[in-house]
């Protein structure tokens, strides 16, 4: 899937194979954000590595044993992952094989289980060292002559499992999932294991709730040291250097799309090379990684001083991120959060519906950038049917406004249910002159 993150990697590569041409000043500028001293706003930028704690093996056995609690409630049983950050999620480890299956088993008995190629054994017990199961763990192998689904199949029957509902996470190729269809058919059916993982994965607990909050207050300060480095001229790839020199000096991965001008119009932006000019807008996006969890931040600024027009939108955008913010409360729908942020744009004159606030109001967050649930009127992603917000729940709060052959603006901070209410991770941005205060 296309998200934003490899969309800026896109946008970043292609600008820096695209030949343009620029001026001497230009020239100069990049030759000191990529070889000179780096600016003070950003080695004045301290570690915060020391605000982090790591999760324990007890925490992540205590998600089993809740996603078996919702097993039982789908009467699931078995849940079976491979990649994603699902089995991050659960077991610390991350799962590949290509076109050969490894897969981890949950089922709702018994112990877990790991299904992997023969050869890649010793592998995978370097793997599971760092998981819960790294002192006894039941590795079911096969050779390349052999059924890998027959092996899974065989792991639930040796936990007294010998029929029922297995589900399969949602990022498991068709091809899996068709095969451990057949090899359990008819004792098994392969249903939607989305129940059981979105279940788990959209309730943050506070240590959860703590690592998103660093990721944004850390993405925030690399934002703004960038911010303050920035000037006339500079291209996306200065930009990009900027940033990961920011989150270096922080010692977070993270990353940042750089739009310029028209180009913010388009809510992912555009792999067209652009360059800083005075009085344009600029708009910064994506996060950072915390433990796994992950920011997700936009800045939308002018360098110089900005169209009365711009101040209008901007002002606009401002209010509809605070409604969106205000209508959160727990048993709330998803789409009236929606409702509230589109319906000051469209009073402002910016409608109907999503003629220029072109998308939902917000994602769920957590381990992905975007992830169950979402904030929109339609239910086009599936399950639940009708959800509504619960304390622990993690979103974007992002509304916008795009001008095509104009200008965009988005305002995007991240927003935590609570039990009374709704509090966003990071102030928001006052203006567009200054937007960190």
């Amino acid at each position: 899937m296309l998200n934003r993150r490899s969309f800026a990697r896109a946008a970043f590569g292609v600008a820096a194979m695209t030949v343009t041409r620029i001026g001497r000043a230009q020239r100069a500028q990049s030759a000191v954000v990529s070889n000179g001293p780096l600016p003070p706003s950003i080695t004045a930028l301290q570690s915060m590595t020391g605000l982090v704690r790591p999760f324990t093996h007890d925490e992540r056995e205590a998600r089993i044993e809740r996603a078996r609690r919702l097993m039982a409630k789908e009467k699931m049983a078995a849940i079976v992952l491979m990649g994603g950050a699902s089995p991050q999620y659960f077991a610390n480890v991350s799962l590949g094989g290509g076109e050969r299956l490894w897969a981890l088993v949950i089922p709702a008995k018994g112990k877990p289980f790991f299904v992997c190629p023969a050869f890649e054994e010793d592998r995978a017990r370097e793997i599971l060292a760092a998981s819960p199961f790294a002192k006894d763990p039941d590795i079911r192998i096969w050779q390349e002559d052999e059924s890998p689904y027959r092996r899974l199949i065989q792991g639930l029957n040796d936990r007294g499992i010998s029929s029922g509902r297995i589900g399969v996470e949602e990022t498991v190729k068709f091809v899996f999932a068709d095969g451990i269809a057949h090899a359990g058919a008819p004792a098994f059916k392969v249903v939607s294991a989305t129940p059981v993982t979105a279940g788990c994965r959209m309730i943050k607990d506070p240590h959860e709730v703590d690592c998103l909050r660093l990721a944004g207050q850390a993405t925030v300060r690399v934002y703004e040291a960038v911010y303050r480095a920035l000037s006339e001229g500079m291209t996306q790839r200065d930009v990009n250097a900027l940033i990961q020199a920011g989150y270096s000096r922080v010692g977070f991965a993270g990353e940042a799309s750089l739009n310029i001008g028209e180009y913010t119009a388009s809510p992912h932006g555009s792999p067209v090379p652009q360059t800083i000019r005075e009085g344009t807008i600029i708009m910064l996006d994506d996060g950072c990684k915390v433990e796994g969890y992950t920011s997700d931040i936009t800045r939308t600024m002018v360098l110089g001083n900005p169209t009365d027009k711009m101040l209008k939108v901007f002002e606009i955008v401002r209010r509809a991120q605070k409604a969106a913010l205000d209508a959160s409360k727990p048993g709330v729908p998803n789409d009236a959060v929606d409702a509230a942020a589109r319906k000051v744009i469209v009073d402002a004159g910016y409608g109907p519906g999503f003629k220029y606030f072109t998308h939902r109001v917000g994602h769920g967050l957590g381990m992905e950038m975007h992830e169950w649930s979402y904030l929109v009127k339609s239910n086009m992603y599936g399950w639940p049917s009708q959800p509504t917000l619960q304390p622990g729940m993690v979103f974007s709060d992002e509304p916008g406004v795009y001008i095509k052959g104009e200008f965009g603006i988005r305002l995007e901070d991240d927003l935590h249910v609570t039990e009374t209410g709704a509090e966003l991770l990071t102030p928001p941005s006052p203006s567009l002159e200054h937007p960190f205060g």
